[in-house]
Parts: C-alpha cells; sequence; structure tokens
C-alpha cells in the first residue's frame, strides 16, 4: 500500500526538470537510473522513492503473513456458516413438512395449517441465524442482551405488525371466517374469497380474480358479513308489473317458476308476495332458499326468466317515464 508521503514523493520527482524524459527512457531501456551522470538531486528522488515503495510493500507482505491464520480461520467459519445454513434450511422444511402432515391427518382448519405453517417458518429462521452467529464467536448472552435492549424499540417499530399478529391470532381462534368462505367489509369496500390466513396478512381473490392482501387488523377492528359461512342463502328479488296488469297471473306466473326451478330448495319456505305500491309500479317480491354456490347463477336466471315470461304473457314492466305537458298562453 502507498503512503501519502510516497505519492508526494512521486509527483516532486515527475516535477523535476527533465524527469518524464529520463523516465521514459528509463522505462525503454536507454538510460541507467544508476548512472553518476544523472543530476544529483533526480538520482536522490528515485533512490527514496525506491527504498519507500520497497518498505511499503515488505509491510504489506508482512501483514499479511502475518494474519494467513486469521483470514484462514475466518474463511473455515464462514464455509461452516454456509453449510450450517444450508443443512438447516432443508432440516426447517423437513419439520415444516411433517407438521402439514400431521395437521391433514387431524383435518384442521386450512387457516390454522397456513398461520401455524408461516409461523414455524419465521421461528425456526430466526433460531437458525442465531445459531450461526454464536458460531461465529457471539457470545449468546450479548445476543439475547441485544435482542432485550432492542425490544421495545422494535415493539414501537412493528406497533402495526403486532397488531396484524394479534389479529391473525384471533382470526385462528374465533373463526369468524375460514379459507374458502367470501367475505365483505363494508367499512374498507374490501370483498372477496379468502385464500390464505398469514401470520400478518389474508390474502383474498376478487371475482375477477384478483388478489387482495388485507392487514389482520383490518379484518378483527371492523364488522364483516361472511356470505358464504352457512351451506344456503336466501334469495330476495323484486320485480314490478304495471298497475294495469294482472296481479295474480303475474304472482302465478312467479310461483310456477319457482316451484320447477331444480336450483331452489322446495323443502323450505317460498313466498310471492306484493312488497309496495309505488309510484308506477307494483313491486311483486320473492323469496326462497337455494345452495349458497347456487345463488349468483340461481338469481341472474330467475331475473332473465321473469322478464321473457311476462313479455310472452303481455304483463309490462314499466319503467319510469316523464309526461310534459305544453299549455299555451290565451288558453
Amino acid at each position: 500500500m502507498i503512503s501519502g508521503y510516497l505519492i508526494s514523493a512521486v509527483r516532486e520527482l515527475l516535477s523535476a526538470p527533465g524527469a518524464g524524459r529520463l523516465f521514459r527512457a528509463a522505462a525503454a531501456g536507454a538510460v541507467d537510473v544508476t548512472d553518476n551522470s544523472l543530476p544529483s538531486d533526480v538520482q536522490e528522488s528515485v533512490q527514496e522513492v525506491t527504498t519507500e515503495a520497497t518498505r511499503e510493500v515488505n509491510q504489506f507482505v508482512q501483514f499479511f503473513e502475518d494474519h494467513i491464520p486469521d483470514l484462514v480461520a475466518f474463511g473455515v467459519r464462514v464455509l461452516l456458516a454456509l453449510v450450517l445454513f444450508f443443512v438447516g434450511s432443508k432440516i426447517i422444511k423437513w419439520i415444516r413438512k411433517v407438521v402439514r402432515k400431521s395437521f391433514e391427518r387431524t383435518n384442521a382448519d386450512a387457516g390454522v395449517k397456513q398461520f401455524v405453517d408461516s409461523m414455524l417458518k419465521f421461528g425456526l429462521y430466526a433460531l437458525l441465524l442465531f445459531i450461526i452467529a454464536t458460531k461465529f464467536g457471539v457470545e449468546s448472552s450479548s445476543v439475547a442482551a441485544l435482542i432485550a435492549s432492542a425490544g421495545v424499540a422494535i415493539g414501537l417499530a412493528v406497533q402495526g405488525s403486532l397488531s396484524n399478529f394479534a389479529g391473525g391470532v384471533l382470526i385462528l381462534l374465533l373463526k369468524p371466517f375460514a379459507v374458502g368462505d367470501y367475505i365483505v367489509v363494508t367499512q374498507e369496500g374490501i370483498e372477496g374469497t379468502v385464500k390464505e390466513i398469514q401470520i400478518f396478512y389474508t390474502k383474498l381473490a376478487t371475482v375477477d380474480n384478483q388478489t387482495v392482501v388485507v392487514p389482520n387488523s383490518i379484518l378483527t377492528n371492523n364488522s364483516l358479513t361472511n356470505v358464504t359461512a352457512r351451506p344456503e342463502r336466501k334469495l330476495d328479488l323484486k320485480v314490478g308489473i304495471s298497475y294495469d296488469a294482472d296481479l295474480k297471473k303475474a304472482k302465478s306466473l312467479i310461483e310456477d317458476m319457482l316451484l320447477h326451478d331444480e336450483s331452489i330448495i322446495q323443502d323450505e319456505e317460498i313466498r310471492v308476495f306484493v312488497d309496495s305500491l309505488a309510484d308506477s309500479a307494483v313491486m311483486i317480491g320473492l323469496r326462497a332458499w337455494v345452495k349458497t354456490e347456487e345463488y349468483w347463477a340461481t338469481r341472474w336466471r330467475l331475473m332473465e326468466e321473469i322478464k321473457l315470461t311476462f313479455d310472452a304473457e303481455g304483463i309490462d314492466i314499466p319503467y319510469n317515464q316523464l309526461t310534459v305537458h305544453v299549455r299555451e298562453e290565451g288558453k
């Protein structure tokens, strides 16, 4: 390593009169730098630079030779750490696999399996890093003291993450929903099918197959609707007919549709009634029970069948109209 003094000496030497030409000639082998014919100040500068460079190189070589055992030991520790991390990763994957299989044998909830798996992964990798740190000569008591002293600061920095973790635990204990349920968080405008329940977040899939990652604290601090919690769901529809239409005939047609629809659960109550007398239509309400997974398909099909049937039977479905009366002046 060349010191600042050596660099300054080289700069002074190069700035001497004829020094540039001298060094170019010496590099080409045309001039002997030890020749007595050279100016004395140039010879002294060359000798000084050579001596300083030799001393610096010798110091570097000596430093390297003195620390070879330490460098070799450090390299061995790094290699052992990499091997330990590789072997530890394989062991962690094996442990997670065993735990997942044990959950499958007990038919545990999918959300519980995902939560425990992610928490187990986080904890085991933290333990592995702690073991590797101690292998590098770090005292375990020092690491414990460091963790304890940093605990308060870390807790303040990750308040949101801790609340999300607590929310995940509450979700698993109270089970307001499970993987596969369709939930709606009205206050946040979030809805979708639950795909994963992890330590800090829950993943939802929307109807257009987008993934929404929701912090667990939002799900536990807000009211939510679990649409698919029950195997059956009530179908509640309203359709308006003209005041001039045959009301009894319209009700009979709707009842006939419900009684012959395969998706309608016939053992449950089926009702067709006059819901209200609106400004421009008589609102007929219908209620029936369907399987939760068939709710939307049945709803859309019935709405289409009602419209087509009413058109074929001459029953008008009114729509809002605006009647304008124009008065002529003088009349």
